[in-house]
């Protein structure tokens, strides 16, 4: 996933790489470090919870970030790190908006949340030759803050039980858009399994809309913002 038009800082943080879009860079990289720490610091109270494939009670005390996680694999029925890279970048978000920012992107390895000032184009990179830079979202202002993850069986680094390109979900909460998109990359295997696992994604309680891509079909359910060419 990729926005255009706008200028991006790196921030690179241990294994995660991401790209921000904010006047007050400093504010979401302190914010994306001390997220990090004080979850990794829950984790070692809780080492389940960085293993379990499946949802788990929190322990007393649990920050903010666990308790996000956990409530969007309650839903989805995965494990809670399904959704670490969402979570980071939704906290950083609205540090920064709380803090008076009128426009923050932040894209965490595929993962997007943003509350846009003016209009954006979100490209959709599928890994798949016929659609490559051919596809892409057009983001109004007054739809966000909005995140929409992306999750795949062919590209990246994320462990992925199915086998389908590219699996992308919207939702008001970057957690719940992360875990969700996982699931569905999970249920596709096989082609007659797209439109079945869209529209089963879609109808979680929080998913605006699902679009999935494997080979050269796509299938899609819910809610989603207009697709133009990129």
């Amino acid at each position: 996933m990729n926005s255009s038009h706008r200028i991006y800082h790196h921030i690179t943080h241990k294994e995660a790489v991401l790209r921000v879009c904010c006047d007050k860079i400093s504010l979401v990289t302190e914010e994306i470090i001390y997220q990090r720490k004080i979850l990794e610091d829950y984790i070692k109270l809780q080492p389940e919870f960085l293993q379990s494939f499946k949802p788990l009670e929190l322990r007393p005390g649990a920050p903010e970030s666990a308790r996000r996680m956990a409530a969007a694999a309650t839903k989805t029925g995965l494990g809670p790190m399904a959704s670490v890279a969402g979570v980071m970048a939704q906290l950083a978000g609205e540090k920064a908006m709380k803090s008076g920012e009128k426009e923050v992107i932040i894209e965490n390895g595929g993962d997007l949340f943003f509350h846009l000032a003016s209009p954006a184009t979100i490209g959709i990179y599928t890994g798949i030759e016929k659609l490559a830079g051919k596809l892409a979202f057009a983001i109004e202002a007054e739809n966000t803050p909005l995140s929409i993850c992306a999750s795949s069986g062919k590209m990246g680094h994320s462990t992925s039980l199915g086998d389908c390109n590219l699996a992308v979900v919207s939702s008001r909460d970057a957690a719940l858009a992360d875990s969700a998109a996982t699931l569905a990359a999970n249920r596709v295997k096989r082609a007659e399994d797209m439109q079945e696992t869209a529209e089963y994604t879609a109808n979680i309680e929080g998913v605006l809309g699902v679009m999935l891509f494997k080979d050269e079909l796509i299938a899609m359910a819910g809610t989603l913002p207009p697709l133009i060419k990129a």
